[in-house]
């Protein structure tokens, strides 16, 4: 077929196409790629493969995958790396604060080669939890065809048990271990059992935390295909799923099915209602603001309410629920869960995917599988509105989060104790000085503070690995929660303590009342009081002078905004 009849090559004829292009083509002859290839639409393969750790550990073969299906539907795929951080191996240490800081990055880069290299369309693989956020953000800058497949989700460990039989568990069991190993609960053989069987292979976090909230929102937004996405990493049904988004993309490319056409407004609203729905993460907020940033679609903090306050929470996973996420692809999926949500009304099923078909159309295909226990009808939720709550008052007068998925606490009151870093509320727990009712208070961990707004799975795990604290005591923070955080815990408090915000004016001893009925985070303290101690707060110094935190703390915005740098 000649290159000007073809209706995918619309962007890569000027990088290949011309006697003017025969150096740029004899470069690409070097590395392997024939004439022949040359002349095809040309289909970058953004892969975040990294051997640290299982989340993207497989994505080569992804990426093998995906490259034939690109081949078999008449591209030729161009794979290139980008960087990714793992949140788990990082959690509770200096080098979490460069998870968040590694979205843009990731964004960065995918924009930066795909520029560079005028790709007819675009697969970015996506495995650990930035990674997603990520992807959909740099196909919404760059526009031109694609779409965001998830890695998939490791299978279950297998926990040993004195009776002779097993036990499913996810690294959430290891986590909440270490605070019981703190406490004394547990000694090193029960841990060091909890350490071996929780992560059996690759794939990314098994329950509803930051990554398969992540890739449940890329379905509902439709930049994700329905279905595929949820393909367990190991599973063998992998391979033929990862060809199967190859061979979508250049029906994209041929179409022009950009994601300008797919992420919308009422996508977005999709998206977090699948969040709210599911007990998802409490970083979709987050995402979900940084991603209609780059869309440009008018998405604001004081948006998610009313969707999370009409949407039941109909999934039963964890950390809050029993599941986890191979579980919820074998009970139905996501079509199933769509199909319920749309059968109340609860999303718009007119919303076109990558798939070509739009949400409704997707959902009528749903196979549920009888008598699953994971998703449940809408008429019998295991909660009546949703798993995610926006919190406003006098102490975050931007607005923070709570997942309130997983406990039953809508109002505690409690005296503050105060922590300059997540570091220093992890000592005061593992030395036991923390007590029943407290409200722990993390901050200068914002996105400037931090910088990087550092994940607290550490503190949260080891507060609910002790069973007298479990239930009784609240944290809140500028920095953020772990998807697999349950409890009372309340993140992205705005403005952060690193802008002046009412949460630097936290005294040891104060009380904090977390109103979760009225939307409301209260300091008990009268607002002359707190406006005279914030102008005595001296600021400490920022952590770093020069380099990339550097760099992401002179231009972050406000986690209320996303926390985007652009």
């Amino acid at each position: 077929m000649s290159n000007d009849l073809n209706p995918a090559k619309k962007h890569s004829k000027v990088l290949t196409e011309g006697p003017s292009r025969a150096a740029a083509r004899s470069y690409l002859r070097g590395v392997g790629f024939s004439k022949e290839d040359l002349h095809k639409p040309i289909i970058g393969i953004a892969n975040t493969w990294t051997e640290i750790g299982p989340c993207n550990f497989h994505l080569r073969q992804v990426a093998e995958a995906v490259k034939q299906g690109v081949r078999e539907a008449g591209g030729t795929p161009m794979e290139f790396n980008t960087v990714t951080i793992s949140d788990g191996i990082t959690m509770g240490t200096e080098g979490m604060k460069a998870s968040l800081i590694s979205r843009e990055v990731i964004a960065d880069s995918i924009e930066l080669v795909a520029r560079g290299n005028s790709f007819d369309g675009l697969i970015c693989i996506a495995g650990c939890d930035k990674n997603m956020p990520a992807a959909i953000m740099a196909l919404g800058r760059l526009d031109i065809p694609g779409l965001m497949l998830y890695g998939g989700s490791i299978a279950p460990g297998k926990l040993p048990q004195p009776d002779g039989t097993t036990k499913e568990i996810t690294i959430l069991q290891v986590f909440e271990g270490m605070g019981s190993h703190a406490a004394g609960k547990i000694n090193d053989d029960q841990l060091e059992a909890l350490e071996a069987a929780a992560c059996p292979g690759p794939g990314a976090c098994g329950g509803q935390f930051t990554a398969n909230t992540m890739a449940m929102a890329g379905e509902f937004l439709g930049i994700s295909p329905i279905q595929i996405t949820g393909v367990p990493a190991v599973s063998p049904d992998k391979a033929e799923a990862s060809r199967e988004a190859g061979r979508l993309v250049m029906e994209l490319a041929k179409n022009d099915l950009r994601p300008s056409k797919i992420v919308t407004r009422k996508a977005i609203e999709n998206a977090y209602a699948s969040a709210c729905a599911s007990g998802g993460s409490t970083n979709a907020v987050l995402h979900l603001l940084a991603i209609a940033r780059e869309y440009n679609i008018p998405f604001t903090i004081d948006d998610f309410n009313a969707i999370s306050d009409r949407t039941p929470h109909i999934c039963d996973l964890s950390p809050g629920g029993k599941y986890a996420a191979k579980d919820y692809q074998d009970a139905g999926g996501s079509r199933l869960l769509a199909k319920r949500l749309l059968d109340a009304g609860l999303i718009d099923g007119s919303q076109i995917t990558v798939t070509g078909k739009t949400l409704a159309e997707e959902a009528s295909h749903a196979v549920e599988t009888p008598h699953q226990p994971v998703i449940y009808p809408i008429d019998h939720p295991l909660k009546p509105t949703g798993g995610l709550v926006i919190l406003k008052g006098n102490l975050a007068p931007e607005g923070c989060v709570v997942k309130v998925a997983g406990h039953e606490r809508i109002l505690h009151a409690g005296p503050a104790r105060v922590f300059n870093s997540e570091d220093a509320c992890h000592a005061a727990v593992e030395a036991g000085k923390i007590k029943p009712n407290d409200v722990c208070v993390i901050r200068y961990e914002g996105p400037r503070g931090g910088p990087g707004m550092r994940e607290m799975l550490a503190v949260t795990a080891a507060i609910k690995g002790i069973p007298e604290l479990s239930e009784t005591v609240a944290l809140l923070t500028d920095g953020r929660f772990s998807g697999a955080t349950r409890g009372l815990m309340v993140g992205h408090v705005a403005p952060e303590a690193q802008l002046g915000g009412p949460i630097a004016a936290v005294h040891e001893g104060d009380t904090i009342t977390f109103d979760i009925k009225n939307r409301e985070l209260r300091l008990e303290v009268p607002a002359e009081e707190i406006a005279k101690r914030l102008k005595e707060v001296k600021q400490p110094e920022r952590r770093y002078k020069r380099g990339v935190f550097a760099k992401y703390a002179n231009t972050v915005s406000s986690a209320s905004q996303g926390a985007v740098t652009t």
